[in-house]
Parts: C-alpha cells; sequence; structure tokens
C-alpha cells in the first residue's frame, strides 16, 4: 500500500535524531566499552575507559553532547519505493540538522567553502539516499567527527591479492589513526564496488550493531565474519589502547560491508570511528 509522507514529518524527526545522536550513546557500543573497562587490566587504560563511561552517562543523563566536535551530519535515508514525499526532501532533512543542533545547542561545524573556508554553519549535511522495498522511510543521523574521520584510508587492490594483505592494510590504518584519533576504535571497512562506493561502504558500516567475539575458535568461521574478527584481534595486539595509554583494547569492532565489484579490481576503504560512535534512528 502506498503511504505519503509530508517533508514536515521529516523536518521534525530528523531534529529529534540530532539531539538524540549526540546525548546518548549507543547502546550496543556503551556496551562494548563497559565489556573492555571489566577485562582490562591496565590501570592507566582502565582509569581511560571508566572516564569514557562515565560522560557518557552524564551527556545522557543532563542532555549534553558526549563530545564538543558534533560532527559532520551523516544522514542516511531508506525510501520504500511506495513512499510518496511531498515536499523537497533534502531540504527538510538540512532543515531538520539546522533546527536540531540550534535547540540541542551543538557546535556549527560546516562551512560552505572547503578551500576558501569562511563562517561555520550548521548545515548541509552529507545525505545518502537508497530506495528500498516497502512503504516506510528510515532516516539515520550519524554525526561524524573529524579527528577520526581524517584518518580515512582508500587502497585499489589487485583482485589477486590475498586476504592476509587486505588486514594487514586494515590494522596499518589503525596503527596510523594512533591516539589521534580517539580510541578505542570501530572500524569501518567497505570492500568492493567503485572507489567512492566501498568509502560509501566503511561509513555505513558503522552503523551496523557491534557483534562481541564468538565463544568458540575464530578458526571455525568464514568469509567476511573471519576477517573481522582476526583484524579486530590484529588491531587489539597494537596496544594503543583508550586514548593511546595501552591496554587491551585498540578497537571495539570491525564492521565489514561489501558489494559486487569490476573483474578488474578490488577497492577496499577504511573508516574509523571514535569511541563516541553516535547514530540515532527513526523509521516512520
Amino acid at each position: 500500500m502506498a503511504r505519503t509522507i509530508n517533508t514536515n514529518t521529516v523536518t521534525k524527526i530528523v531534529s529529534q535524531l540530532c539531539a538524540e545522536a549526540n546525548f546518548s550513546l549507543r547502546r550496543d557500543v556503551l556496551s562494548a566499552l563497559k565489556s573492555a573497562y571489566r577485562k582490562e587490566t591496565n590501570s592507566k587504560a582502565k582509569r581511560m575507559l571508566k572516564a569514557i563511561i562515565d560522560n557518557a552517562a552524564i551527556a545522557r543523563k543532563e542532555r549534553l553532547a558526549i563530545c564538543q566536535d558534533t560532527g559532520l551530519p551523516c544522514v542516511f535515508v531508506e525510501i520504500g519505493q511506495n513512499v510518496r514525499i511531498i515536499g523537497d526532501l533534502k531540504r527538510a532533512i538540512n532543515k531538520g540538522i539546522e533546527i536540531g543542533y540550534k535547540k540541542a545547542s551543538l557546535r556549527n561545524s560546516i562551512i560552505a567553502d572547503p578551500l576558501f573556508r569562511g563562517k561555520s554553519k550548521y548545515s548541509p549535511a552529507v545525505i545518502h539516499i537508497d530506495i528500498v522495498k516497502g512503504n516506510k522511510l528510515k532516516l539515520t543521523v550519524l554525526p561524524k567527527g573529524f579527528g577520526c574521520e581524517n584518518k580515512s584510508q582508500l587502497k585499489m587492490f589487485n583482485p589477486t591479492v590475498s586476504l592476509d594483505e587486505i588486514k594487514k592494510f586494515i590494522i596499518e590504518a589503525v596503527k596510523a589513526a594512533g591516539p589521534d584519533a580517539c580510541p578505542p576504535f570501530v572500524v569501518g571497512v567497505g570492500i568492493g564496488g567503485t572507489a567512492d562506493y566501498a568509502m560509501y561502504l566503511a561509513k555505513k558500516a558503522l552503523l551496523k550493531k557491534l557483534i562481541r567475539l564468538p565463544g568458540y575458535p575464530v578458526t571455525r568461521l568464514s568469509g567476511t565474519r573471519k576477517l573481522e574478527l582476526d583484524s579486530l584481534k590484529a588491531i587489539n595486539k597494537l596496544s594503543i589502547g583508550p586514548m593511546g595509554l595501552g591496554g587491551k583494547t585498540t578497537a571495539l569492532a570491525v564492521n565489514i560491508e561489501t558489494y559486487p565489484t569490476h573483474i578488474a579490481g578490488l577497492p577496499v576503504a577504511v573508516n574509523i570511528s571514535c569511541h563516541a560512535l553516535r547514530s540515532a534512528t527513526k523509521t516512520i
């Protein structure tokens, strides 16, 4: 059944998601941080994890930003093919960003001209739109801070590359990010498509729920899941640790998204999130 959605509704929801994402750390991320805290034996790293967890609790309770860098908002939109939008969707989303950020007293970090800079504003957001089956509209706001965004990497591999070489690239990207990107990280990896699409997949991978390590050997797994867990284990052996203080947890998770690609290539992109991986979603 077809549905009609007015853009005024979209604006209202996006403005609410801006506050929710910036004030309330995702439950799966918070759970992973608490798990890392329980397992940590390095006293400095343990204190830092406690500070990160406490900060998240205060931000949620006091309705304050988890981090002063409230990011460049990335908005992921899934539109059901049976949905009719009344009005300008992109304009409605950007209006929602402006209203939401102003109302929540979040930092305006966006400049209109990337080369000549100028006065910072609240919008426009980076908007990704995907058409899916059904008659629903799904909106996700991901505020992406640039301490970690600046550490993004892309490599165009030959199709003959081994999984070990891909894993090495992922690990080296994290190593290069080091403490500057505020670990412990969530590492998004995009594999396939074109160069630009691999980068999109890496960002989208950050939206996936964090999955804990299995209770059985990784050798019993195969494919993408094994690459995720193998990479995570290797990253945590780097001992960069929370905010660069060492310890067991340099990354909370490695999430991989894949897509078909050309026979002559294999794009691999890495998009790192700091410990404040913030996103909020609503479906209407």
